[in-house]
């Protein structure tokens, strides 16, 4: 097999994880895309908003905070669930306070179970 068409398979494969980056999805500046859609740059942003939070602020995690956490997770698996079922059509702002808010929810599930591993 041809190593050229396994690197771009394995190209295709990483950007498909990390958005599907689709441009009626995503914010438009000057003309110019962002290169993720509006709903993962609000998950990126609220994600790295609260890992920059909690190295100035102590946490105290526990199970209702996990709870807290995926709470805030549920209202973009909603409007992506509602959106891809055809029931209504979503917009970037709604995308992306959404993502914003899973963003935050995901960023305390993943410093708990590091939390959970480490001690």
């Amino acid at each position: 097999m041809d190593n050229h068409f396994l690197l771009e398979d394995s190209k295709k494969l990483f950007k498909v994880f990390i958005c599907h980056r689709l441009p009626e999805r995503t914010f438009k500046i000057n003309g110019y895309y962002f290169p993720i859609c509006s709903r993962c740059t609000g998950i990126y942003i609220g994600a790295f908003s609260y890992f920059i939070f909690v190295i100035f602020n102590y946490v105290q995690y526990n199970y209702l905070l996990v709870l807290i956490a995926f709470l805030l997770v549920f209202p973009t698996f909603l409007d992506g669930l509602t959106q891809f079922f055809g029931y209504r059509e979503s917009n970037n702002n709604l995308r992306f306070i959404t993502g914003l808010i899973a963003g935050i929810g995901l960023g305390i599930i993943v410093k708990t179970i590091k939390f959970m591993l480490i001690y």
